[in-house]
């Protein structure tokens, strides 16, 4: 068993049992799945997000991998890629109870509570009008240099996001941003994956993943290849020979996700 808890939860669950105690826990459900369960709580008057895991069974564990999926078997992924960035300096979420109990896999309840990050909106809303109301190209470039520098420090941690979308990026606003001061954290890592070093292949899937969730915003080729600069922390003439066929493939990457995202909907 792996048990790590801060306050307020340490004096609140003093001598009693955090695994019963965490599914005893009330407030707002984003995600209610047989295997997880998302929540948004308030203990003295601060907020927490909350995330259950209950395992998923063998037969959901067969059925991911057999379509090249890698299941989420519980809450030690977030909670390792949380320790991970942390330690790079990426701005992230703060977990304030971990808990993880049983071997089995298939069956493994486990469950992490991080601190709300509040108050902030995250980059697809802030995003969502740039193309009729473009932000000021101060603002735009101090965003997107963020961005390829969060990332950047990400992957090189070792840690690759499988959700790598802006709307998991978030602008803190309990100060007014400006290009020379803003805050960036990325949120949503329950399926992230932690290793010593990141694998092209999937440090690629995460840029593919965050360049189309940004073709609606009205991104200038100028705009990309700042974003690459900040990236790679290369010149740009050595990246678009060193990666261009990466660059290709991201072009086509995301093409594909956006025309299913305008047949069939919504994929984030």
């Amino acid at each position: 068993m792996k048990l790590e808890l801060h306050e307020p939860f340490k004096r609140l669950w003093a001598g009693k049992d955090p695994f019963v105690e965490v599914e005893r826990l009330q407030g707002k459900v984003y995600r209610e799945l047989e295997g997880r369960r998302t929540l948004r709580t308030e203990v003295d008057g601060r907020g927490y997000f909350v995330k259950i895991h209950r395992g998923i069974g063998w037969g959901e564990i067969f059925k991911n991998l057999l379509s090249a999926k890698l299941p989420v078997l519980g809450a030690g992924q977030e909670q390792r890629a949380l320790e991970r960035l942390h330690q790079a300096g990426v701005a992230t979420m703060t977990a304030v109870a971990y808990g993880e109990r049983g071997s089995d896999p298939a069956r493994q309840h486990s469950f992490i509570v991080t601190e709300e990050l509040a108050p902030t909106i995250d980059l697809e809303q802030l995003s969502l009008n740039w193309l009729r109301e473009p932000p000021a190209p101060r603002f735009k470039r101090a965003l997107i240099d963020e961005v390829a520098k969060m990332v950047g420090t990400m992957h090189r941690a070792g840690v690759n996001h499988r959700d790598c979308y802006i709307c998991h990026f978030l602008l803190h606003t309990d100060r007014a941003p400006t290009p020379d001061d803003l805050r960036l954290s990325v949120i949503d890592l329950h399926r992230a994956q932690t290793r010593a070093a990141t694998p092209r292949r999937w440090r690629d899937k995460d840029l593919a993943a965050l360049y189309f969730s940004a073709l609606d915003i009205g991104l200038t080729q100028r705009d990309k290849l700042r974003f690459l600069r900040g990236y790679f922390r290369k010149p740009l003439r050595d990246i678009l020979r060193e990666e261009a066929a990466l660059l290709a493939w991201m072009e086509r990457k995301a093409a594909r996700l956006y025309d299913r995202k305008q047949r069939y909907g919504d994929l984030l």
